[in-house]
């Protein structure tokens, strides 16, 4: 595994803050050249420390105003429940993260719907799709802080 140094922190600094930056820009801001910053670059995307650049959206704007947690309790462990799941969620575009936990959950889905009935279509499709135990939503109120950017 390749340890990454102070300047390959800057350049993903860079890119978390804004991918768009022509590769000069990035260069220039953290007094590099060209060259050596496109190599820095190169060998964290071939590393797969850099996975994707994307265009940030918001929500709200495209209407989809309401974030949803919800908690999942199940009594199926086994593999074939856990790919039927998986798929399920997976196949959903309203569903942004699904997380397996520890403790009383035992998965945690992070949602993006336009309002409660949005939030009811997302419930009855994935109870159609996969049995679940228990299933209960949080709604966030109000966003503090939202971020994609990695504490580097």
């Amino acid at each position: 595994m390749r340890t990454y140094d102070d300047i390959d922190r800057r350049i993903l600094d860079e890119l978390q803050r804004d991918a768009s930056q022509s590769l000069d820009q990035i260069s220039e801001r953290i007094n590099l050249s060209r060259n050596a910053c496109w190599r820095r670059i190169r060998a964290m995307e071939d590393d797969g420390v850099i996975t994707a650049r994307v265009a940030l959206l918001d929500p709200a704007k495209l209407g989809l105003g309401l974030t949803v947690f919800m908690q999942i309790r199940t009594n199926a462990h086994a593999p074939d429940w856990l790919q039927k799941f998986s798929t399920a969620t997976k196949s959903m575009p309203e569903i942004q993260g699904v997380y397996r936990m520890t403790g009383d959950l035992d998965y945690l889905i992070r949602a993006r719907v336009a309002d409660m009935a949005g939030y009811d279509r997302l419930y009855q499709t994935l109870i159609r799709k996969v049995p679940l135990s228990d299933v209960s939503a949080s709604f966030v109120m109000e966003e503090i802080k939202e971020t994609t950017a990695l504490p580097l």
